[in-house]
């Protein structure tokens, strides 16, 4: 074929599969401004239980979960509920497993057990349950088109599935919950940012804090990382390296900026030397990411995407996968422990869009889990070409696991 017919026909489909992924977009009646509502926000707030006195205890056998939120609560009924909207300021909570069908994005057929706390009185009750479990938390970020229910029900999962033995944070920010509103949620995310930081950096000050484990999905990551470098750079501890294990699930971060800007700062060689270390799970079957980088034009962290021809071409000419992955940090490559670890799930991809491997696939579960209770080289993985790159086998033929138990999906 010649060369010019060759390269419209590429640019046809180039351009046809950009206007596929547009369409949605322009699409008369999909793309809505974020409706303020019918009601003044700060009727939402007016309750009391919308502002409780630090005397006001909450039963923690009841509602054995932490919540930080920066959403707008709704306090008009007697059961709380969090918004999409962006709150005032950050409030803070305690909540249990989710009530009602695990399945659906739907808040009005769900309910979450919630009371909202004083800052004062939260801060003290999760000191004395931090100090009852050796200082350890874990602190769960989760990511776009989430509403309070889907990050709840996740939040507990990942608090079964791994069995943790320290307390559990959820940080809520107003995610929209909705497909069509991925820059709304951008938006808000950036805006919770300092909201975040200055959260993180209180946690991470206090005496009786001994590990953060820290959790993010998705969007969450972008969320996470420069929160951690803020804290990195202005605490006034000895070594802020208490932020220990960072743990990205399907991570929505540019790759390029995460080797050149992020990864050096926040896995120096104090802070791996002292046990910091990053793990990223990532998988070429990620639809959503594989829309995100198109959107965005490079490569995301958790989507093991080749930017460079020339690397593809060198790949699957050593008959390799042709996936490419963030590079380890020169520097610490030597190191014998290691800083980045990224876990390729592509082979045991579950659900419509593989996004959520670490909550739905049986093997991924079961790594995650490891993870997060400090194994640094859990039994499953295989090499690869790359040192700091393993991926997770496919189940072999004539197996077939129970995904959603072993996950603990289920409560």
């Amino acid at each position: 074929m010649h060369a010019g017919i060759l390269h419209q026909l590429t640019d046809f489909a180039w351009n046809a599969k950009m206007w596929v992924l547009a369409l949605p977009l322009l699409m008369a009646g999909c793309i809505t401004p974020v409706d303020y509502g019918k009601i003044p926000h700060s009727e939402y707030i007016a309750p009391e239980q919308c502002n409780p006195l630090a005397s006001e205890t909450v039963d923690g056998d009841a509602l054995p979960y932490f919540v930080v939120t920066s959403r707008l609560p709704n306090c008009l009924t007697e059961n709380i509920t969090l918004l999409h909207h962006r709150g005032e300021k950050l409030r803070y909570g305690r909540f249990a497993t989710p009530q009602g069908d695990i399945a659906g994005k739907d808040d009005s057929i769900h309910s979450v057990p919630l009371s909202l706390v004083n800052e004062t009185r939260w801060w003290a009750d999760l000191a004395s349950q931090m100090g009852a479990k050796e200082g350890r938390v874990l602190l769960y970020v989760h990511g776009y088109r989430e509403t309070f229910f889907t990050t709840s029900r996740d939040t507990a999962q990942i608090a079964r599935l791994t069995n943790f033995g320290g307390s559990v944070i959820q940080y809520s920010w107003p995610s929209q919950g909705q497909l069509l509103k991925y820059p709304v949620d951008e938006t808000n995310m950036y805006w919770d940012e300092r909201n975040f930081r200055k959260f993180l950096m209180r946690l991470a000050r206090q005496d009786w804090t001994k590990e953060i484990i820290l959790v993010s999905h998705s969007l969450g990551a972008r969320l996470v990382l420069p929160s951690v470098e803020y804290v990195d750079q202005i605490s006034t501890r000895t070594d802020s390296s208490i932020i220990s294990n960072i743990i990205l699930v399907s991570p929505d971060v540019d790759t390029q900026d995460f080797e050149r800007d992020i990864a050096e700062e926040l896995l120096s060689t104090q802070r791996v030397e002292n046990g910091r270390r990053v793990t990223v799970y990532a998988s070429a079957k990620d639809r959503a990411l594989e829309v995100s980088s198109d959107l965005h034009g490079y490569p995301r962290l958790g989507y093991p995407r080749c930017f460079s021809p020339f690397e593809a071409a060198e790949l699957e000419a050593r008959d390799l996968p042709i996936r490419c992955y963030a590079d380890h940090p020169e520097y610490a490559v030597t190191m014998s422990q290691s800083a980045l670890t990224i876990v390729d799930t592509t082979a045991v991809s579950q659900g419509r869009t593989g996004h959520s491997n670490y909550l739905l696939s049986a093997p991924a579960c079961q790594d995650f889990a490891a993870v997060v209770n400090g194994e640094r080289s859990p039994s499953g993985r295989q090499s690869t070409y790359l040192d700091h790159v393993f991926r997770l086998p496919p189940i072999p033929k004539g197996e077939k696991p129970d995904h959603l138990a072993i996950c603990r999906r289920k409560n």
